[in-house]
């Protein structure tokens, strides 16, 4: 029994392998001129990424090795291989085309080597693991793609001009060795009343996927430059709210919605400093005020109700008083 529990072990890391070896055919075939599977070669490298941490953690077969072969493939898959077959597709013969190929592979290093030193790191706000850091690279990969998904599903346009691509690979290459929270799908909950619809989503986009499937591939890039806006509001809503930070994510606004209720209702101080202000309005008009001084008349011999009646309109309107009535 060793031996073949010994075999099933391995097998998080050939899924780790066959991605690495299909982000290198991407660049194959793109020397070959089949620029449509390089893209089929990239998704499967995607798809063998997102696979192999599961069947770690499924199969208890999580390793170092494994945790450093994933970085080095993903880093071919997603960063050598992309960069390449844009190269080749439109910055061949620029003479900056091979820097921009360069920045984008460096910048995909980069950011697998803050990933990895982050995963360690005592974070400093709970919350911080539903978030990335930057762009991750399956998704860089995508988003570095765009151009190519229009072209080719449309043909040849502006977004194929060699000064958009490789003006937007260094956008896609800034994103991702930014600070820019973007959201980590691995602490998605689907509820389970949300099971069914989901799988009929999935079956749709699946049917969708192969009749168009470089449509789908350029409406799943915008997609998520659309949901990054959102990401970084969410984040930000979260580090407002530390109340919300211990809390499953359906209950969130709940909780925060009863905390604010309770800061509202909650007794004031009787001594605000606008009723302080208006007692000493109030004692400086009563010293200004004639026949304060103890005496029953005024100097004209006017009653003291008829003096007071007198005072200006503008002094009781600001202490919210009234004037007295004459008799």
């Amino acid at each position: 029994m060793a031996p073949a529990y010994a075999g099933i072990r391995l097998l998080p890391n050939a899924v780790t392998v066959s991605a690495l070896c299909a982000g290198l055919s991407a660049v194959y075939f793109a020397l070959s001129g089949s620029y449509e599977l390089c893209v089929f070669a990239v998704a499967a490298a995607a798809v063998f990424d997102a696979l192999d941490g599961g069947l770690a953690r499924l199969l208890d077969a999580s390793s170092r090795i494994g945790a450093e072969l994933d970085s080095l493939s993903d880093l071919v898959a997603f960063g050598v291989s992309p960069a390449l077959v844009l190269y080749v597709w439109r910055l061949e013969g620029n003479r900056l085309g091979w820097i921009v190929a360069l920045i984008f592979a460096v910048c995909m290093a980069l950011r697998l080597a803050r990933f990895n030193t982050l995963i360690d790191a005592p974070s400093r706000y709970p919350f911080a693991k539903e978030f990335f850091v930057g762009v991750p690279a399956p998704a860089a990969a995508l988003l570095a793609g765009l151009p190519m998904f229009a072209y080719l599903h449309f043909g040849d346009g502006w977004w194929t001009t060699p000064l958009l691509v490789g003006t937007w690979t260094l956008v896609v290459a800034a994103l991702m060795v930014s600070r820019v929270p973007t959201l980590s799908l691995k602490t998605v909950r689907v509820p389970p009343r949300l099971f069914a619809p989901l799988l009929v989503l999935v079956g749709l986009a699946a049917a969708v996927l192969v009749t168009v499937p470089f449509l789908t591939a350029l409406i799943g890039a915008l997609g998520y430059l659309a949901l990054m806006p959102y990401t970084i509001y969410r984040y930000q809503w979260l580090k407002r709210h530390p109340e919300a930070w211990e809390v499953p994510v359906r209950e969130r606004r709940a909780v925060v919605r009863a905390a604010r209720s309770a800061r509202r209702v909650s007794p004031r101080s009787p001594l605000r400093r606008r009723v302080a202000g208006r007692a000493s309005a109030v004692a400086r008009v009563v010293r200004r005020r004639p026949g304060s001084n103890g005496d029953t008349r005024s100097n004209n011999g006017a009653a003291p109700e008829q003096t007071t009646s007198r005072l200006p309109r503008r002094g009781w309107a600001r202490l919210g008083l009234r004037r007295a009535r004459r008799r």
